[in-house]
């Protein structure tokens, strides 16, 4: 579904316009009655498809919804939300209320990038109100119409992700400007961006439980990792990035019937062999799979898309 389809004609030229407030920044904190706080931080996008061409063709600005607007709507409605709420389900009630609040909004698409905040131990125990910083993003795109059509997208953001062995890459196509050696040994790093589809067209269709896309992305994550890594003691061989990409998009389609199609890049980080010498000495650093020259620039990039045959990309 497309969220652009309003393309009119002015002055004999095709147009197609949006506008919105971007980086809106907000924190909302839940206190429950046994004193257990929980925190989000969300960094909101806002674009808004409205019949306001006037503003552009003829200085006439009476249907455009101010952007200051926007942004002072996302701190009210997270006032609103007195029930812990899904990054997903906060950006569905914007998109909701833009296109039901104005007559002139036709269609808005919301995308919010969560901090991963997570609940710190002390002695052993979840501290009430003690919280530490991940690495990755938990993210959304929703996409509303005021007809009540609905796309729902989430992803993960800078999951990074490393194993010391079990990762080669082998027989792969060579010429005369080829000098990457084979090998069946070396270390596997990445940094994962992954988006989802949901196959949900209308807010009906979305389960009613509480924080249902938060538990769907905490699951969706473990698979991911648990694919890349494989059991704890023997691990799993990855022959090339690209494989190891496919397994874990595949997993996720296996896994997750309401996901009709999972996006997956995954640069490759390179960890170079250190091997240093000189004429008098042969072996300042032998290398023995132990000594490493971390590097992301330059490195591999590699992304697919895996959706099922019904899935509308």
């Amino acid at each position: 579904m497309a969220a652009d389809d309003a393309v009119v004609v002015v002055n004999g030229l095709n147009f197609d316009q949006r506008h919105g407030k971007e980086r809106v920044r907000v924190a909302r904190v839940w206190r429950t009655k046994d004193g257990r706080h929980f925190i989000v931080e969300w960094s909101v996008g806002i674009s808004l498809m409205s019949d306001c061409v006037a503003a552009y063709v003829s200085d006439d600005n009476s249907e455009i919804v101010a952007t200051d607007t926007m942004k002072n709507t996302v701190y009210a409605k997270a006032k609103e939300c007195s029930d812990q709420i899904s990054v997903e389900d906060f950006a569905i009630l914007l998109a909701k209320h833009f296109t039901s609040y104005y007559k002139q909004v036709t269609a808005a698409v919301v995308k919010i990038a969560e901090k991963s905040w997570e609940r710190v131990s002390v002695n052993g125990q979840p501290h009430n109100h003690g919280f530490k910083l991940g690495s990755e993003k938990h993210t959304t795109e929703v996409i509303f119409k005021k007809s009540g059509a609905l796309q729902v997208s989430s992803g993960i953001e800078e999951l990074s992700l490393l194993k010391t062995t079990q990762s080669g890459f082998e027989q792969f196509f060579r010429d005369k400007y080829t000098a990457l050696p084979e090998t069946r040994e070396r270390i596997l790093a990445t940094k994962v961006s992954a988006s989802w589809r949901y196959s949900f067209e209308s807010v009906s269709s979305i389960p009613k439980q509480q924080c249902y896309f938060t538990e769907t992305y905490l699951d969706v994550k473990k698979v991911l990792a648990d694919t890349f890594f494989g059991p704890p003691k023997e691990g799993v061989y990855s022959p090339s990035v690209q494989y190891t990409l496919y397994e874990m998009a595949n997993n996720v389609l296996s896994r997750f019937h309401v996901i009709s199609s999972v996006r997956l890049k995954m640069p490759n980080l390179h960890f170079l062999p250190v091997n240093i010498s000189t004429k008098d000495n042969r072996s300042i650093v032998k290398f023995e799979d132990d000594v490493y020259l971390p590097t992301d620039e330059p490195h591999g990039s590699i992304e697919a898309c895996l959706s099922r045959l019904s899935s509308k990309l």
